[in-house]
């Protein structure tokens, strides 16, 4: 793709209200565009850089044994309820919300208690391990305050690897 067809241009200054160094360079540069703090969009240029790197990862992964998967950003109550990480009290930057039907969910910050729930319908057996499972999935954190550009914002993609192993010592050799 040629610079020129871009519908992104270079700009000399960066947005006031951006303190963060990192995305005020890859706004200037057309990479990403602040929708509101801690929250940006990947233009043609930032979405190839990230796409990229994605592959590099998801070979790594690959080579690893790992699986890859995609759950949903959606999560239920009742399963954050049961690990006891549903109360804000716990864990304070959920993203929460009502259905229509006046049921509560959550939006994904992490996904260990809603994918050892898939898990349960998969393994039956030690003799199923070991299983290495990873995905890149949109993440939600409820920031007091984003404020360091894309580093640590309110919605970001993130690369997360699971293992289950039949024992510590294959989880540490693995995790090694």
């Amino acid at each position: 793709m040629r610079q020129s067809l871009l519908f992104t241009k270079t700009r000399k200054d960066a947005p006031k209200d951006e303190v963060s160094k990192n995305a005020q360079l890859l706004i200037r540069a057309g990479f990403i565009h602040k929708e509101m703090a801690g929250v940006y969009s990947y233009l043609p240029l930032g979405l190839r850089v990230m796409n990229k790197i994605v592959q590099v990862i998801r070979d790594e992964m690959n080579a690893l044994g790992g699986q890859e998967l995609f759950l949903t950003s959606l999560q239920d109550k009742k399963i954050w309820e049961t690990s006891g990480r549903w109360d804000d009290a716990v864990v304070d930057n959920w993203f929460k919300t009502k259905l229509k039907n006046d049921s509560e969910l959550g939006l994904g910050f992490t996904h260990e208690e809603p994918l050892t729930n898939l898990m349960t319908d998969y393994l039956r057996s030690f003799r199923d391990l070991p299983v290495f499972v990873y995905q890149f999935q949109t993440k939600f954190r409820n920031e007091a305050r984003a404020k360091s550009g894309i580093m640590r914002g309110r919605e970001f993609l993130m690369k997360d690897l699971y293992s289950f192993t039949r024992t510590e010592q294959e989880h540490a050799d693995f995790y090694e």
